[in-house]
């Protein structure tokens, strides 16, 4: 029987896929630092092939035992995907984000996806065709303002990816990432904008400022959920985006980061008020 290990499954696009890769057949971990959302999962799905687990994915040990109680009941105890998914983000002007949030964001965005990486390639090593999935983000394709942070800690959740591509080969361990838009989950309504003064957006007005077509168009978290299904199957593809033109973005970016800076000047002018 296959597995797969999730984090930030409780909610959003690792709760549907705990569900996806569950009705698939495979065992499932799902860990989340919050237990109601496990909680509720669990009683959805049942008891058999799902391990759960409230785990605050920046402590190392807590990561790693989570890792070892689940790996110790699959296959030769060995793992066929690790999804390394949880995130969290922070809004508004780089200077008006408190430093021990960005720090925050930095610490779950970015350092425990490089915990999980640690923590899971010995059990991936046992499992062949494995695969280390990671969530980035299409703010990883340029900097975007606003989220600078958040967008610097997907950077480098992509460039990890790629220099993990290439260094597992010799352990027969395949890594990919996911660039997600904008996706229908939690993060949109939860995340406090520090520069607007009113803390977090309502789920209306995020639904009702989101473009009806286009790259960003408000997508479901099954989407998300589905592209790591793909991905597993996929022997070669490195970066999962979605939706699929938001590859554009890179590719124009990589010919002129200068002309993809003036588009979003451009695209984005309620981002640019008067400079103080």
């Amino acid at each position: 029987m296959r597995s797969v290990f999730i984090t930030g499954a409780g909610s959003g696009m690792g709760r549907e896929g705990a569900r996806l890769f569950h009705a698939e057949g495979w065992r499932v971990g799902a860990v989340d630092r919050h237990d109601d959302g496990l909680a509720t999962l669990g009683r959805e799905l049942g008891g058999d092939r799902l391990w759960t687990r409230a785990v605050d994915v920046t402590d190392r040990a807590a990561l790693e035992g989570a890792l070892a109680g689940f790996c110790a009941g699959n296959t030769d105890s060995g793992l066929d995907m690790m999804w390394n998914n949880a995130g969290i983000g922070e809004t508004g002007w780089f200077e008006d984000v408190p430093y021990d949030a960005a720090m925050r964001v930095v610490d779950v965005n970015f350092k425990a996806v490089l915990t999980g990486a640690y923590a899971a390639l010995p059990y991936l090593k046992k499992t062949p065709g494995s695969l280390m999935f990671s969530t980035s983000s299409s703010s990883a394709t340029y900097g975007m303002p606003r989220l600078a942070v958040y967008s610097s800690t997907k950077h480098a959740v992509k460039g990890l990816t790629e220099a993990l591509s290439v260094e597992w080969q010799r352990h027969g361990v395949r890594v990919a990432d996911v660039l997600p838009g904008l996706i229908d989950t939690a993060i949109l309504t939860t995340t406090t904008d520090h520069s607007a003064g009113a803390g977090a957006t309502s789920a209306g007005d995020v639904r009702a400022r989101a473009p009806k077509k286009g790259m960003f168009r408000l997508m479901p978290a099954s989407s998300v959920a589905r592209v790591a299904w793909q991905a597993y199957q996929h022997p070669t593809r490195l970066h999962w985006y979605v939706p699929k033109s938001i590859r554009m973005i890179d590719l124009i970016k990589g010919l002129s980061p200068e002309f993809m800076r003036g588009r979003i000047l451009k695209s984005l002018p309620a981002l640019m008020p008067e400079r103080r």
